[in-house]
């Protein structure tokens, strides 16, 4: 009988080009990825896998088992589910992953009382870029993702995912008290085109919403500096450097000196979306971590 935890290996080298990068995604030295392969090979009697470059691709006959592995670990995963949603209990290990502002603002306190009303529930948090959540929930490295799609900027989420949006947020302009708007109600992207701006980076939905925010001023906006993390944009507002958009969402209190005002034309908002595998979708695990954080959003919210 062929070994399902090499079969995870094989889809991981198929998904991340070399075994390195497979073990480091499946938390494996490359030496037991390779010993795991190996093993496959002797049992199969035909090569799973071919060197091209520094990397390697899976051969014809090495796509087979990935292929059919994909769909018995979703029969076995159905299986399981199932057998804890007769049971009805709240248990076993539940990998959740999400973006900055919503471990600080939504995932943080949920797992905190999630782990006090189910004891024999252990989530596991990672925190990840959306469109890289998305990918870990569909390949099955983790349960639950909670990812945000601003506006029109496209986050593909396939059809064996299942949904829920459970919190809606906006984003305002972070500027000095000083700032000869900071006392404006609220502004457009005009009134800010001269504006030097604190963004995270390029390949950041966040950093595409903001580009996409001028669409129609006919400019773009001037990016001076950039940082990852929104509690840096803050630092760097405070100090003088230039301005920022941060969701209100994780923000915490403002630093001293600065002030956050309202954009319209348009308003920058985004969905805090919960997303998990179709095959999970009667999991009473799942559900109760999906269910906590739809209600955490919704005192948000009030």
């Amino acid at each position: 009988m062929m070994d399902l935890a090499a079969l995870r290996s094989l889809e991981a080298v198929q998904a991340h080009g070399s075994v390195v990068a497979a073990a480091q995604a499946l938390g494996f030295t490359p030496s037991a990825v390779s010993q795991q392969i190996k093993r496959l090979e002797r049992q199969s009697g035909v090569e799973l896998l071919e060197r091209v470059g520094r990397g390697v691709i899976l051969t014809g006959p090495g796509r087979v088992p990935v292929e059919e592995g994909a769909r018995i670990a979703a029969d076995l995963e159905r299986l399981e589910t199932d057998l804890h949603a007769h049971a009805g209990e709240v248990t076993g290990d539940l990998e959740l992953v999400g973006f900055s502002t919503s471990m600080r603002g939504l995932i943080g306190p949920v797992v905190a009382d999630l782990a006090a009303a189910h004891p024999a529930l252990r989530i596991r948090l990672r925190e990840l870029e959306p469109w890289d959540a998305v990918d870990e929930v569909a390949r099955g490295q983790a349960d639950v993702a909670l990812v945000h799609r601003w506006g029109d900027v496209v986050l593909e989420i396939p059809e064996h995912l299942d949904r829920r949006t459970v919190h809606r947020d906006e984003a305002e302009v972070i500027l000095r008290a000083d700032h000869p708007l900071a006392d404006r109600d609220r502004l457009t992207p005009l009134d800010l085109a001269d504006e030097p701006w604190i963004a995270t980076p390029e390949h950041t939905i966040c950093r595409q919403w903001l580009s996409r925010m001028y669409a129609g001023t006919g400019r773009l906006p001037r990016i001076e500096h950039v940082a990852m993390e929104f509690a840096s944009h803050l630092a760097l507002v405070a100090a003088g450097l230039g301005i920022a958009l941060v969701p209100r969402l994780g923000r915490g209190p403002l630093p001293a000196g600065t002030t956050a005002v309202r954009v319209h034309d348009p308003v920058p908002a985004r969905q805090t979306i919960a997303i998990w595998r179709h095959t999970q979708a009667r999991s009473p695990a799942v559900r109760a971590v999906v269910d906590a954080l739809g209600a955490a959003a919704e005192r948000l919210g009030s």
